[in-house]
């Protein structure tokens, strides 16, 4: 008998601790679905999650998404449906998605492509999806952040789990380098997909990858470790932030200056970003200057007038309080 490759046995453990260790927990005949590109991280990642899940009596099924803006993609995505079925992945879903909307090709795509893999979720009720991004990405992710001036949530990477839209997304392969993924490809046999856009100068993630293939291992594992070590001290002071705006509440539409001046500054400025998104923010467009105005408010009131904030929200201090300016 031929002894297991180091690259499959590493894939094949990572992912076997990431599904040990997700919620919800899996029982037998339930389902979970590999979103898969056709590139090598994402094949990997299917090959792996079928053979642990075989073992664990849990349904592997593999959902791919064709973005339609390269010619010869509705034919790749149905090659690759193909050799799942062949694989015996069940069910296989292929998705097509129109790409188009705000914030530029790369975050049009990612909307599109997410809302196509909660959907194929919710339709075959998967109780988790898993998803392909490695160690390099991590360190791609950290670098990007640093580079548009994010603060401690950009520089936390991407989550190991993840909730939206009542759909649970795991990245088993977070602590696995790019190469790894490569060479268990290799050893399966497999022909993976160069997607071009990965070395389009016109994306920024594609411009970054250079960088980071040149700082080597060392650097790029320290990059993911400092990810998951700002995601903790990150998801530690949310949580403050969560009991400190219950408590900060006064009405439906207000916040008590009193209490937002006892908080300290990391928690006081989450409070208000939270505070913010349940008015109806939009996430995506509530930005550091915009908390700032808010903070401004607590911190440096000298009577000026109300904060602008996206989506139309005007916040005015009056009274000793926040309050949503309708």
């Amino acid at each position: 008998m031929a002894a297991l490759a180091p690259a499959v046995a590493a894939v094949r453990n990572a992912v076997r601790r990431s599904l040990g260790a997700a919620e919800p927990r899996l029982d037998p005949g339930d389902v979970v679905l590999v979103a898969c590109s056709g590139g090598a991280d994402s094949l990997a990642l299917a090959v792996a999650a079928r053979f642990v899940t075989h073992r664990m009596r849990v349904r592997c099924g593999l959902v791919t998404v064709d973005h339609g803006l390269q010619d010869g993609s509705a034919d790749r995505a149905a090659r690759l449906a193909g050799w799942a079925r062949e694989r015996e992945f069940a069910p296989v879903d292929v998705r097509s998605v129109t790409v188009s909307g705000p914030g530029g090709p790369e975050a049009s795509a990612r909307d599109a492509r997410y809302a196509a893999l909660v959907a194929s979720a919710k339709a075959h009720r998967a109780a988790l999806v898993l998803l392909g991004h490695t160690r390099d990405d991590q360190a791609e992710t950290v670098l990007l952040a640093l580079t548009r001036g994010s603060g401690p949530r950009g520089l936390s990477g991407m989550p190991p789990q993840r909730a939206w839209h009542g759909v649970t997304f795991v990245r088993p392969l977070l602590d696995v380098s790019r190469a790894v993924t490569r060479l268990a490809c290799e050893a399966d046999g497999l022909t993976w997909w160069e997607d071009p856009h990965n070395s389009d100068p016109a994306y920024a993630r594609s411009r970054l990858r250079p960088v980071v293939d040149a700082l080597g291992e060392r650097v790029v594992d320290n990059l993911a470790r400092t990810a998951r070590l700002v995601a903790a001290d990150t998801e530690y002071l949310d949580e403050l932030a969560a009991d400190a705006l219950e408590k900060a509440l006064d009405g439906p539409a207000a916040l008590s200056v009193a209490e937002l001046e006892r908080l300290p500054g990391p928690v006081r400025t989450r409070v208000l970003h939270a505070w913010a998104r349940r008015l109806g923010v939009p996430g995506g467009l509530l930005s550091h200057r915009h908390v700032a105005a808010l903070d401004a408010l607590v911190t440096d009131w000298h009577g000026q007038g109300p904060a602008a904030l996206p989506g139309g929200v005007s916040i005015a201090r009056s009274a000793g309080r926040l309050r949503h300016d309708h």
